[in-house]
């Protein structure tokens, strides 16, 4: 990318998916939320180190609060485009509830272990993957297509401001009441968050008789990944980053508490510092994007991180090390509205919680493997040499893949709509399949090099919207005549690639299209594979217009 993404010419524009009602009302509800789950960490986090001094299970609590995000990252991303995401997130929300009850329950009756604090974090791990990518999918649906970056901005920033005010509250309660006081304000917050949820009357979907199943959907999910050079880049340039960044997370405990000196309300400051740094980077970005591109964001984010972590080994003074929270804050803030971001913008919509659980799985899983290999590197050269290992690495793999520069995501994935209804003589059963759809085209022999190059990105596409194979050939005694083919699994997931095409899909498919010299369209057939053991032979769909 060479040039910087727009931005709102003015503040206001920033603030814009606040008028909306519904999203304002499930915003607020989610800042309030995020404020009890930051309570509910930094009581966890602290605990730990009462409870054990050995960095590994320090480290552990973290590993624990994501590997469930990596496991069931992509699950999580397939009930979010075939559930109802309302009654779904109510759900999760009840679960993530008891969880913090039960954390509550034994704070208070003083039976809380390493492995009770381990295990339930697990559980809560499991809430927050089943959340993510549905909680993120909502947020098109509540703000206008040209609000959508704003919303996502704005969701982050609200994140931070919980993460501002979260621990810093977490770690006066745990200071000053005990553990089961930060559990307790988390089961609250929950009310509030589940009430939002209730209130917001989310329209019923429009059944289109086309809905996919889980496996299906599944499927699905993964040709698109595997086929998506766009959101590649994204997760390579995710993982080098957080791997290397989680270095900080997963010590700053034990950074707080043997380096510094410091106690649980101290830690809570740290963590509230980079919650405030955070704000402050959020309502700085549209002036960053203004000098600086979608990589250029990446590589400031990753030399703020390392420069923090790398300060944070001299064991500065309890002062500095919250002004240096607040920087971390800053780079932190700047990483994820980037990388997310543009993680949003290459997905279209039918796939978009399946992408984003992916976007998520890559996240957390290389927060939940850095974060243990982090604490074992701490286990054994100390936590100091830790954090400059992990910012030297960190400026490292900055500087190197930042030659692989992150997509635009301007391209317009709306709908086209534009492959007509395939013709059928009957009726076919939506599962019948596997389907093979031919599209004959005459090519100019001179033009099948340039047709091929165009063809290459077609391939991609076919491939992304359901084709589990695809090919191209050449007619041996009419060297002009060309058919492309690709194969899908049913007749009904066939249909659902005629929803899936987007208009930026469509002007590609019409780059390849212009080099038929054929009077009509390219002809399209459609065939349905024969079941041989009964000798039936089902219909197929007859000729007709090109896709």
């Amino acid at each position: 990318m060479s040039t910087p993404s727009p931005t709102p010419s003015s503040a206001s524009g920033s603030f814009a998916p606040l008028r909306q009602p519904v999203f304002a009302v499930l915003w607020a509800a989610t800042v309030l939320g995020n404020i009890g789950s930051f309570m509910r960490d930094v009581a966890s986090s602290w605990m730990v180190t009462e409870l054990s001094a050995s960095p590994t299970a320090v480290a552990l609590i973290q590993t624990a609060a994501t590997l469930p995000i990596f496991l069931l990252a992509i699950p999580a991303g397939v009930l979010s485009d075939i559930l109802d995401r309302r009654r779904f997130l109510i759900g999760i929300q009840i679960l993530l509830a008891l969880v913090s009850g039960a954390l509550l329950v034994l704070a208070r009756t003083n039976t809380l272990t390493v492995e009770y604090l381990v295990a339930l974090t697990f559980v809560g791990g499991i809430g927050a993957a089943l959340m993510g990518p549905t909680w993120q999918s909502i947020v098109p649906e509540l703000v206008p297509r040209h609000d959508l970056k704003n919303a996502v901005a704005l969701n982050s920033l609200g994140i931070n401001i919980a993460r501002a005010l979260g621990p810093a509250v977490g770690g006066l309660l745990l200071a000053s009441f005990g553990a089961a006081a930060a559990y307790g304000a988390d089961v609250l917050s929950y009310v509030f968050v589940i009430a939002a949820l209730l209130w917001w009357k989310r329209p019923p979907a429009v059944d289109s008789g086309l809905s996919e199943q889980f496996f299906g959907a599944f499927r699905a999910g993964l040709r698109y990944a595997r086929a998506s050079k766009e959101l590649h880049v994204v997760l390579l340039r995710a993982a080098m980053f957080f791997v290397f960044a989680s270095a900080v997370w997963a010590l700053l405990p034990l950074v707080a508490r043997k380096m510094l000196q410091g106690t649980a309300g101290f830690y809570g400051v740290m963590l509230g510092a980079v919650g405030a740094g955070a704000i402050v980077g959020a309502l700085v970005m549209p002036k960053l994007r203004q000098k600086l591109d979608t990589d250029g964001l990446v590589l400031l984010a990753a030399l703020l991180a390392a420069a923090v972590m790398a300060a944070l080994s001299v064991a500065p003074p309890q002062w500095a090390a919250v002004l240096l929270m607040l920087v971390l804050g800053v780079g932190w803030i700047i990483a994820l509205t980037t990388l997310n971001g543009v993680a949003q913008a290459v997905l279209p919509n039918w796939v978009r919680g399946r992408g984003l659980a992916i976007y998520l799985m890559v996240f957390n899983g290389a927060m939940a493997g850095g974060s243990l290999a982090w604490g074992l590197v701490a286990q054994e050269v100390g936590v100091p040499m830790a954090l400059l290992v992990g910012a030297a690495g960190l400026v490292v793999v900055a500087f190197i893949f930042h030659r692989v520069k992150l997509p635009t995501g301007e391209a317009d994935l709306q709908a086209a709509n534009h492959w007509p209804e395939p013709m059928l003589t009957e009726p076919v059963a939506h599962d019948r399949g596997p389907v093979v759809i031919q599209i004959e085209y005459r090519i100019r022999k001179h033009d099948i090099p340039a047709f091929l190059h165009a063809m290459q990105a077609v391939a991609r596409e076919r491939r992304r919207d359901g084709a589990y194979a695809w090919g191209v050939a050449e007619h041996t005694g009419e060297p002009e005549r060309v058919i492309e083919w690709f194969l899908v699994e049913s007749w009904a997931e066939h249909l659902r690639q005629h929803h899936r095409v987007s208009k930026a899909d469509a002007d590609m498919q019409a780059e390849a299209v212009r080099f038929h010299i054929g009077p009509d369209k390219p002809v399209v057939h459609h065939f349905l594979a024969l079941d041989l053991k009964d000798g039936k032979a089902p219909h197929h769909g007859s000729t007709g217009a090109a896709p």
